[in-house]
């Protein structure tokens, strides 16, 4: 009997604003119907200045951050120069296009801050690589979708973006029970890279 896979929920969220990117998710992991971790990482820093937010099994993701981390050193220290967000992706589509015939179940959103300015793609389990302006996956995609295109704004200020990633994650954890106990940002600008913890005191959580 094949055994049945249960991919865990998420709300993964980012924007790119005027100076920099927004990136967010939440940190429910569940199986099922049960809560297995109420403080799941599903949110990364690859480099100084790019982030990737993740949906799906978290061992496919996590195996794909760490092989992405590595690469990106390792281009760093061939060149002496940053790797930008547009190669850290293309290396990501590779990655997921060579395993279509098994794929690992995670859907990505890429996003970061080159030498000529913000950058953000969105892929699935095959590696379609898509460049967006914002992007949402996981099962709070749905419900993060209205809120994002009603409000969004390619000029929004760092301030304004961070507000606006809030927002639709916690609106989103509202309706989506695979999504909840708490909200992790990544904020990236030229200057580098700011990580927060949102903790979320409702619903029992």
């Amino acid at each position: 009997m094949a055994q049945q896979i249960m991919v865990p929920g998420a709300t993964a969220v980012a924007i790119k604003c005027k100076d920099g990117v927004v990136l967010g998710n939440d940190r429910r992991a569940t199986w099922g119907y049960t809560v297995t971790n109420k403080s799941t990482k599903k949110l990364f820093k690859i480099t100084d200045h790019i982030g990737l937010a993740a949906y799906g099994l978290i061992g496919d993701f996590q195996f794909v951050v760490r092989v992405l981390k590595a690469q990106s050193v390792l281009y760093e220290l061939d060149a002496q120069d940053r790797i930008n967000t547009k190669s850290v992706a293309k290396m990501i589509s590779n990655m997921l296009y060579s395993r279509k015939m098994m794929p690992f179940y995670t859907n990505l959103i890429i996003a970061g801050v080159d030498k000529d300015g913000p950058r953000l793609y969105t892929l699935d389990a095959l590696g379609s690589l898509i460049p967006e302006d914002y992007g949402a996956t996981g099962t709070g995609m749905l419900l993060s979708m209205g809120i994002l295109e009603a409000e969004y704004k390619p000029d929004m200020t760092m301030e304004d973006g961070v507000k606006l990633v809030e927002k639709v994650i916690r609106n989103s954890i509202k309706r989506d029970v695979m999504s909840g106990n708490g909200i992790d940002l990544l904020i990236i600008t030229q200057d580098g890279t700011e990580e927060k913890l949102i903790e979320i005191k409702e619903l029992g959580e």
